[in-house]
């Protein structure tokens, strides 16, 4: 059975590593491996982000290509950027912190405005989505892996499982064993709307995670080395 990867890298990012740097070298091929079936073929992994902004954090450009140069050396990961936009704007208090801002006297209250950072990713749902479905029109796989938990994937999903009659396993990054949300009193799960469009729905566990860690020190074909960064640690 052929198989092919579908990675949402900025929800995989942000559901799952953005609070565990440690475990952000992040080997792609070693972590889909894990649940592949003998009966498997891996044939691509394609994986999804945008190059992010340095204006908040000079570092990250840097720290991003060192990784996105990792896993290209694997010679089985196609990388498709979206992008990254950064933009600052006016935008209302909806809850007001719990301490005060530097500046403002003990008895002052909040504004109703405040100026932000807003640091957004374009495209890339929209790149999965639609090489998904044209993967499967093309006939290029007969399982799609697909690792994210945005809903605005369930109609690409759908159309792939239901009119292509192909098989989606989705590989959810939501921690099924992660704090506890103190609003709902409820672990994560999966989204429900996604579940219902895989043929199959497994969960991304830490161990597998730290089992699909590049080497700190990582060779490349061109005989570099690539070091994982120092605050990744």
């Amino acid at each position: 059975m052929r198989v092919s990867v579908y990675v949402d890298g900025f929800n995989l990012y942000g559901v799952r590593l953005k609070r565990q740097p440690h475990l952000k070298w992040l080997n792609l091929k070693a972590l889909v491996t894990q649940f592949l079936q003998p009966h498997h073929t891996l044939i691509k992994i394609h994986y999804y982000t945008a190059r992010v902004s340095g204006k908040l954090d000079v570092a990250a450009p840097a720290r991003q290509q060192a990784y996105l140069t990792a896993l290209e050396s694997l010679g089985l990961v196609d990388i498709h950027y979206g992008n990254f936009l950064f933009s600052e704007k006016w935008a209302y208090v909806i809850r007001p912190p719990v301490t005060k801002p530097d500046g403002y006297v003990w008895n002052t209250p909040l504004p109703d405005l405040v100026w932000t950072a807003k640091t957004e990713e374009k495209g890339s749902d929209v790149n999965l989505a639609s090489h998904l479905i044209r993967d499967g029109f093309k006939d290029l796989y007969d399982l799609a892996i697909v690792i994210t938990n945005d809903t605005d994937l369930v109609e690409p999903m759908r159309i792939v499982r239901w009119e292509l009659e192909k098989n989606v396993l989705l590989l959810t990054p939501v921690p099924p064993d992660g704090p506890i949300n103190p609003k709902t009193g409820r672990r994560p799960v999966a989204s429900r709307s996604l579940v219902n469009v895989a043929n199959t729905t497994l969960y991304i566990h830490n161990k597998h995670l730290r089992l699909a860690q590049f080497d700190e020190y990582h060779p490349l074909p061109n005989g570099r080395v690539l070091r994982k960064p120092l605050t990744w640690r």
